[in-house]
């Protein structure tokens, strides 16, 4: 056992999907209804790809459709119209399988459904394999553990875990049989801040060694900022916005992905003007100014000036403050506490903002 690789065996087969140049898995055209009333919200009009071996997270509201979406991926629900496509197949749907769900993936629910809290941490993950070979389940078994770093806890019953040691007890779970994709529903939703750091260094390194893709769901894009390679921006059931979390963050195609992301300034083009001059010129004039707190730079001064404090929130290393300008609203970050009262008369520098719907 001591030669045993501590990774897990993760084949991938190209296809053409994939020597034509298209994504791993291919969203098109999706629809899907929360209900059957004719008025009833849901997905519309998805069109997306998810690379092989990333981290793809999907973000929004709650009702926003992330669950529902990642059951299409994974085939528990069967879209109303278009196709999902794992390496150029179809992924079949409930109608199509006596037990839905995917052969190459693997789902992770935020309330831990697949674990049985009355057996041990150990027999919860080796049941997932056969008995053929019961040193390769022995093997596989301890290396899913030890990866999840649970090995420790592999005779002390599910039920008596904490809520961060049964995600990690779910995940080796799904990734004991060598998956291809793992999807994980709020994976993070019942950790702490601490345990959910290591849990996410975790998760990166298993698909940094095993070229796994990862599918998951929050609610909280903070959690998943640094964790994932890509983002699906989620509101009632449309697509915000789709790409690399920076870009997106950078450059927001549209307010809510800029509000989402960064609790954004997004101001009127008028509005905009007390700050900016001269604004330039959009083709539509309803188009909206994104400015992140972070883009405001403030300095104090004495007589007149543009805006006021009107509160200061201590985050740690920074304080929020939210500023008045005229009949304006405004959120900024301050690096430096303490700098600021609230009263303050201040300047503000914007140095840098997006203009979107233009």
């Amino acid at each position: 056992m001591a030669d045993q690789k501590d990774t897990f065996s993760c084949e991938f087969i190209p296809s053409d999907i994939q020597r034509h140049g298209l994504s791993f898995i291919q969203v098109e055209g999706l629809y899907k209804r929360f209900s059957d009333k004719p008025d009833s919200l849901g997905l519309r009009d998805f069109s997306f790809g998810i690379e092989q071996g990333e981290i793809t997270a999907i973000v929004g509201e709650s009702g926003s459709g992330k669950s529902t979406l990642l059951r299409l991926i994974y085939g528990l629900l069967a879209p109303d119209q278009g196709e999902i496509r794992f390496k150029g197949w179809k992924v079949p749907g409930p109608d199509d399988k006596l037990i839905p769900g995917h052969d190459a993936m693997r789902m992770v629910s935020q309330h831990f459904d697949d674990l049985n809290t009355y057996a041990n941490v150990w027999d919860n993950v080796a049941s997932r394999l056969s008995n053929t070979n019961l040193q390769e389940k022995e093997e596989k078994t301890e290396i899913a553990l030890r990866s999840l770093d649970v090995l420790r806890l592999a005779k002390q019953r599910v039920a008596d875990l904490s809520g961060g040691e049964k995600q990690r007890v779910a995940i080796a779970r799904a990734l004991v049989t060598g998956p291809e994709v793992l999807l994980m529903d709020e994976p993070f939703n019942q950790v702490d801040a601490s345990f959910r750091d290591h849990l996410q260094r975790d998760i990166r390194r298993i698909v940094d060694e095993m070229g796994l893709t990862v599918i998951l769901v929050s609610h909280d894009p903070s959690e998943v900022l640094a964790l994932s390679d890509a983002l699906l921006i989620l509101k009632g059931g449309h697509l915000m916005a789709a790409g690399r979390p920076s870009e997106i963050y950078s450059n927001p195609p549209n307010a809510y992905a800029a509000t989402i992301l960064a609790k954004s300034n997004v101001l009127s083009l008028e509005e905009a003007g007390a700050l900016i001059s001269p604004m330039r010129s959009p083709v539509n004039a309803s188009a909206e100014v994104i400015i992140h707190p972070e883009w405001l730079r403030l300095e104090k001064v004495e007589g007149a000036t543009m805006a006021t404090v009107k509160e200061v929130l201590f985050r740690g290393f920074f304080e929020e403050i939210t500023l008045q300008i005229g009949g304006v609203s405004l959120r900024a970050v301050n690096k430096f506490p303490g700098a600021f009262r609230v009263g303050d008369g201040v300047n503000i520098t914007v140095e840098r903002f997006v203009v979107v719907g233009s």
